[in-house]
């Protein structure tokens, strides 16, 4: 296969890496701790934790998890927490002790808990106590054994940490109360881990790294094994990618807004930034974007990733003229299509172009990308180094340049395959490591790749994946519901937002009854944000709904 993009490359990037000079995750943070001890890793809300800091708590936490719980290599830590300084604590101390990390989203509802919980086999979980309460519904359905609660200010300096307990537990009242058999205050556990020395735990280029869950084409949650190999590749890409970017500043300093949870900011943020020595500046909430631009306004920051609707929210936010982008290096948008008119005022505000991304959680998620300096376009970029792309009809053949058909990946950060689930994996996959993407486009004659459209019926809503089957099943718990069918409309905020049409059999039901149910059942994202109802819904001859028709109209 010819690779047309490397005749699009920039001067000095190779076309495929070198191996990289780590075997693991922890062998990567290994030698940050042992290269740049004192220089801030992670920042939050005023406090800061060096590397020095990190390597101590997170060793604390590691011996927490074997010698405390009894944890054995391969087996599963879920983590449930926004961008808190808990969170690369006990990352870090779950790779110490050998286990996999099941990134969890805070804001699940019971229901999509319950799954990935039983799905993953997790053993043991890390959960903020603000939403410890949904977690106490379900736990006893799961295999975990036991539960590690922490307040939003358990690890910021004295007097702020007390004070912020205090406040989100008696004034806001943001902790619903909880109750379980078997749980430890993670303050607790760092100082029962205080007292032990970790065993020795192999790791290496095959051991699973993550769980990484995404509906993939039939909305079934299910876990992306990423490995190891695929994470440790993928950051080595990406910082082979970004070649020069940072070579007239003295450290990354990277806004990471995007929560921790989702594969984008796991790799471009936190981990690539702890590869370079960077530092991480977490915002834990930021829907509050008064109070992110103000956050940022205090830092030289070089790196800023995020989202569409972010870039478009945070110019439209007072204190955004009170930001310093002369340090910015690059911005990079990814997770959502960025629309041209948001990056067109991006450039005039900041003088720094979005650089877009393609990506999948099955791929880590880096695959295709612009170049560092190049203005916006629409296009994705090109296959970063070591990355094969094609372009396939619906028989699986690859189609000539500037044909459109599935845009398909072949590279070192593609996923091992679905957790426990062989038939899906051989779904997605073509012989000789090929992935599916499920995505339509076109690659022109200079190597660059253009979305088309989605093969796929998922919706994408502020760059997180929802799937049309799972609102459907929700909605038809409803009584009075017969049939549903849930599509993705545009929107100016989040990209799209999800439409659910409904086919009554109680005349009595009302949108705000179907409405209310989501509310109940579905995470923010996922939640519909228009109800119509229609006497029936287009069909093919043997029954099956047809979205296509709905999204045409």
């Amino acid at each position: 296969m010819e690779k047309v993009w490397l005749k699009s490359y920039p001067e000095g990037i190779p076309g495929e890496v070198t191996e990289p000079p780590w075997r693991s995750v922890r062998d990567l943070f290994e030698h940050s701790f042992a290269s740049f001890p004192n220089r801030p890793a992670y920042t939050n809300m005023g406090t800061t934790l060096t590397y020095s800091d990190l390597n101590h708590q997170s060793m604390k936490f590691a011996c927490f998890l074997q010698k405390k719980l009894g944890l054995t290599r391969g087996e599963r830590v879920a983590i449930m927490l926004p961008n808190i300084l808990q969170y690369p604590v006990a990352m870090c101390g779950a790779f110490r002790a050998g286990l996999v990390v099941v990134n969890v989203n805070p804001l699940y509802t019971a229901r999509e808990l319950k799954h990935q919980l039983k799905d993953s086999g997790a053993r043991a979980i890390v959960v903020l106590e603000n939403f410890a309460h949904t977690l106490e519904e379900v736990v006893a359905d799961t295999d975990v054994d036991h539960v590690v609660t922490t307040g939003v200010g358990d690890l910021l300096s004295w007097p702020k940490s007390t004070l912020t307990n205090l406040v989100l537990r008696h004034v806001k009242k943001a902790v619903p109360p909880y109750r379980f058999a078997n749980s430890t205050k993670f303050r607790k556990a760092l100082k029962q881990g205080a007292r032990e020395k970790l065993g020795v735990v192999d790791l290496g280029f095959a051991d699973i790294a993550f769980l990484q869950y995404t509906g993939g084409t039939t909305g079934v949650s299910k876990g992306a094994m990423l490995s190891h190999r695929n994470m440790v590749f993928n950051v080595h890409q990406t910082i082979t990618w970004q070649h020069d970017v940072y070579d007239d500043v003295d450290r990354v300093i990277a806004i990471t807004a995007l929560p921790l949870y989702h594969i984008f900011s796991l790799e471009g943020n936190c981990l690539t930034g702890m590869a370079l020595g960077g530092e991480n500046v977490l915002i834990t909430n930021p829907r509050d974007f008064e109070g992110f631009a103000k956050e940022i306004a205090g830092f030289d920051f070089n790196l800023f990733t995020g989202v569409n609707t972010i870039f478009a929210s945070l110019m439209n936010t007072p204190s955004f003229e009170k930001i310093d982008f002369s340090h910015l290096c690059v911005a990079i948008g990814g997770g959502m299509a960025v629309q041209p008119a948001v990056a067109k005022e991006w450039k005039q505000k900041t003088g720094q172009p979005i650089l877009q991304g393609y990506g999948l959680t099955e791929t880590s998620p880096v695959a295709i990308c612009c170049r560092i300096r190049d203005d916006f376009t629409g296009t994705i970029g090109l296959p970063i180094p070591s990355t094969d792309a094609i372009i396939v009809g619906d028989d699986g053949n690859a189609l000539p340049l500037g044909e459109v058909g599935e845009i398909c990946i072949k590279g070192p950060q593609v996923m091992e395959g679905y957790w426990q689930r062989p038939k899906e994996t051989a779904e997605v996959m073509l012989p000789g490591g090929w992935l599916r993407t499920g995505d339509v486009g076109r690659m022109d004659e200079d190597g660059y790749f253009w979305i088309e459209d989605r093969k796929k019926d998922m919706i994408l809503v502020s760059g997180f994946n929802v799937y049309p089957n799972e609102i459907e099943n929700v909605v038809v718990e409803l009584d009075g519901v017969l049939e549903a069918a849930a599509i993705g409309i545009p929107d100016e905020r989040s990209g799209e937002i999800v439409k659910v049409f409904a086919v009554r059999k109680d005349e009595s039901l009302t949108e705000k009854d179907i409405l209310d149910y989501c509310r109940e059942n579905l995470t923010g994202y996922k939640r519909p944000k228009l109800i119509e109802f229609r006497d029936e819904l287009p069909k093919t001859n043997v029954g099956k709904i047809l979205r296509r028709e709905l999204r045409d109209e």
